[in-house]
């Protein structure tokens, strides 16, 4: 069964929700950029901009490619108990087994990132300016999806427990509510990683053991507090919208124990492990007399592709998946 697209919670509580949101996206992809090495900091700073700029990219895409929803989630859940063994981490191994229609439909986001590392791994090899900033862009958002509880799990926006909205709740309110004042991203420096599947499975995991924990005390919580005081009116880009409260975001975040700030960290320390892996893995070539950014034609078609779809979709509320 095709997973439902549209975010009906949208046009209740008119909450923008983009996977992470936007602005999480782009945060991560930002604050990444700070735990590399001098090597490659002395390319990733100044292009700083276009990482955050472009982290929302996939996003986008998902108006403009029908193939590229399943790219951002796994629903683990359907494959048996936790750590659910019977999934074959190889892709192959795991639509041999399932079909490759059950597994694109239950997402390829584990396999989908080892793709794009392979992809940056070679911009690296290649010097390539454009190639390496526009796929380390995009990988930063893949890999940060993967940290997502509710990526990992069927239920992905309460749907099936009568708690609809709380994918944006979790991924978008917030962090846009409290990253700012209260959540900590300077978090040390990229590592290694020696096994690029064991750790992207180990990330996704992680999610998945999180996401009972999610639904769980957003449902306790709504118990404790009356409707008037989970939900608000308050100006949002200009406009007086209904949203979840203040008072109700910051005690889910209490309930969560900081959850929401630990797999942001945990998202941005894995980018910037990504991006510096690709760049052993390629030698460690010298970036400091990388040309100037000289975007294809077909790049910049794409990029102006991605930026109508999202202006011209009606779509824009809907979760990732």
């Amino acid at each position: 069964m095709k997973r439902v697209l549209f975010f009906s919670a949208c046009c209740l509580l008119t909450i923008k929700s983009f996977c992470w949101g936007f602005y999480a996206h782009q945060r991560i992809n930002y604050f990444s950029v700070f735990l590399l090495p001098p090597e490659m900091l002395v390319f990733y700073k100044p292009n700083i901009q276009f990482l955050s700029d472009h982290a929302v990219d996939p996003d986008k895409r998902r108006y403009a490619l029908a193939s590229e929803a399943p790219r951002h989630y796994i629903d683990i859940d359907r494959y048996g108990e936790f750590p659910f063994e019977e999934l074959p981490t190889r892709y192959d191994s795991a639509i041999k087994k399932f079909s490759e229609d059950t597994v694109v439909a239950n997402g390829i986001a584990p396999w989908w990132i080892q793709t794009m590392q392979a992809r940056l791994t070679n911009a690296f090899k290649e010097k390539s300016a454009a190639k390496i900033l526009k796929l380390s862009a995009e990988i930063g958002h893949y890999v940060a999806d993967a940290h997502v509880p509710l990526h990992a799990n069927s239920n992905h926006d309460g749907q099936l427990t009568g708690q609809k909205g709380i994918h944006a709740f979790w991924e978008s309110r917030i962090p846009e509510l409290l990253a700012e004042k209260e959540f900590d991203f300077m978090i040390g420096k990229a590592h290694y990683i020696s096994n690029i599947s064991k750790f992207i499975w180990t990330r996704v995991l992680e999610s998945a053991a999180e996401a009972d924990s999610v639904l769980q005390n957003e449902a306790a919580l709504t118990k404790k507090l009356s409707t008037d005081r989970k939900f608000a009116f308050e100006e949002r880009n200009g406009k007086i919208v209904r949203q979840y409260s203040s008072h109700f975001t910051v005690a889910f975040n209490d309930e969560l124990k900081g959850m929401v700030e630990r797999r942001m960290q945990m998202a941005i320390a894995s980018t910037a492990s990504f991006w510096y892996t690709a760049w052993i893995d390629a030698g460690q070539p010298d970036l400091k007399h990388l040309q100037p950014l000289a975007f294809s034609e077909e790049d910049l078609k794409e990029f102006e592709v991605l930026n109508a779809a999202w202006k011209n979709s009606s779509l824009k509320g809907r979760p990732h998946e």
